[in-house]
């Protein structure tokens, strides 16, 4: 008995651990479709090219996959599958088509919360304490398709995007695993899902890093940890000049009276924002790279920045 065949869309680490998942599953995939790297992009997660070539599989690397040209590649290659995995383009319909068991994604969040874009990044920068992975079935329509399971994963106080990224990853590779024997019997379940509004999200640019001190600490604190590097990061305006900030830690207690400032105090650098609430600043640098944190609060301790 031949083994299933699947057609795998795939990037970036989801891409890589989904792929190995359905090879260690017994799936068959006569082809993967991925990105070419851009040089101007921080590599930071693993390549589904090296992965595919290192078991054997042909890649292809289109600049558009939904032409003719890529079409007529995904049906030579007779799937029963077709998956995509964190590919950064959406499929249309007649890739879709092609597969004769169904198309599948897998999503980064816990649909329908957080269709479309940087799900990760948006549900830390709202404050969520929990993300996940959905595997659903593919329509025109982007992360709308009927679910077949998801798996929450914790988002933690000073969790960063890379770090929430990384239990979306294995969440991720483990819908799949278990949810492999069933797409091949045609035993999994299928669960619509409603359209929710105010539920899809767009890219982010890197100036939506910019951080405004009169918002709560906790609102900065949230887009600071969802943009952290490999992301552009968040940065502010102090006194004429462009800080990055890319760690911070809440202060929890009591809050201060007086205007949005940064001090000093026992060696550590501290940011009084909106309502009085506070940030510990841990990693912080300009123009020039990182600052020495010790010798940055003792400098404020001295004099204080008015944000």
């Amino acid at each position: 008995m031949s083994r299933p065949r699947a057609v795998v869309f795939a990037y970036h680490d989801v891409g890589v651990r989904c792929l190995k998942a359905l090879l260690s599953g017994g799936i068959e995939v006569p082809l993967v479709v991925t990105v070419a790297d851009d040089p101007q992009e921080r590599q930071w997660y693993a390549s589904v090219a090296e992965t595919a070539r290192d078991y054997g599989v042909p890649v292809i690397t289109p600049t558009d996959a939904n032409t003719a040209t890529v079409e007529g590649q995904v049906a030579a290659a007779r799937p029963e599958f077709l998956f995509s995995f964190y590919y950064r383009s959406m499929l249309k319909a007649p890739l879709l088509r092609a597969a004769r068991l169904g198309a599948l994604n897998m999503h980064g969040s816990l649909l329908p919360r957080y269709r479309g874009r940087a799900p990760v990044n948006w549900a830390i920068l709202n404050g969520e304490t929990e993300c996940g992975a959905t595997l659903h079935y593919m329509v025109d329509r982007a992360d709308a398709g009927d679910i077949v399971d998801q798996l929450a994963v914790p988002i933690l106080e000073d969790d960063d995007a890379r770090e929430v990224f990384a239990k979306v990853t294995v969440a991720a590779e483990t819908i799949l695993a278990r949810s492999l024997p069933g797409l091949v019997s045609g035993a999994a379940p299928r669960r619509p899902q409603p359209v929710v509004p105010g539920q899809y999200f767009g890219r982010r640019r890197p100036e939506d890093g910019r951080i405004d001190w009169r918002w709560p600490a906790r609102r900065v604190h949230d887009l600071v940890r969802a943009v952290a590097p490999p992301f552009p990061g968040a940065f502010a305006d102090v006194a004429g000049e462009r800080w990055d900030i890319h760690r911070t830690r809440l202060v929890h207690g009591p809050g201060v009276d007086g205007p949005p400032r940064l001090y000093g105090e026992e060696g550590q650098c501290f940011a009084v924002c909106g309502e009085g609430t506070r940030l510990r600043l841990l990693t912080a640098g300009d123009r020039h790279g990182p600052f020495d944190m010790d010798a940055l609060g003792e400098r404020l301790a001295r004099q204080p920045v008015r944000l």
